[in-house]
């Protein structure tokens, strides 16, 4: 069986694959947003994956966090895994602001949405492909 994105996984930016998990990036720039998604079929909770993949997923999601917290300084990471409205297994990994929108509630429902403008979104895809490809020799085992 093939991996396959959410439909609700589908629109957002692909920044790249690491050895588990691939990684998208939420189109408002409000909130530098990241997705780590595990490419394994029909996996709803972390539990569901064996136990070196939960290991795996642990390492990729420690360099997700880093690259946000050195690109962009923020406040606090947001990480969390839900699956009320998206049961496909998929880590968000988000960087506030005391300046943000939606702070200190919660991104998930806030109104204020702002696409990346096209020159930004292509530099910003670009740096974190770049980030990710420099850490990649961390994580591969």
């Amino acid at each position: 069986m093939e991996f396959e994105l959410h439909p609700n996984l589908a629109s957002k930016i692909f920044i790249g694959d690491l050895p588990l998990c691939r990684v998208l990036l939420e189109d408002n720039q409000h909130y530098p947003w990241l997705f780590l998604v595990p490419r394994r079929p029909h996996i709803h909770r972390m539990m569901e994956l064996p136990p070196q993949e939960q290991i795996q997923l642990m390492q990729e999601l420690d360099i997700a966090q880093n690259i946000l917290w050195n690109q962009f300084n923020p406040t606090q990471l947001n990480v969390a895994a839900l699956g009320n409205r998206t049961p496909q297994l998929h880590v968000h990994v988000i960087a506030r602001f005391t300046s943000d929108p939606a702070w200190p509630g919660a991104v998930w429902d806030h109104p204020a949405r702002a696409p990346y403008p096209l020159q930004q979104k292509s530099d910003l895809v670009m740096m974190l492909q770049d980030s990710f490809n420099l850490s990649k020799d961390l994580i591969s085992s």
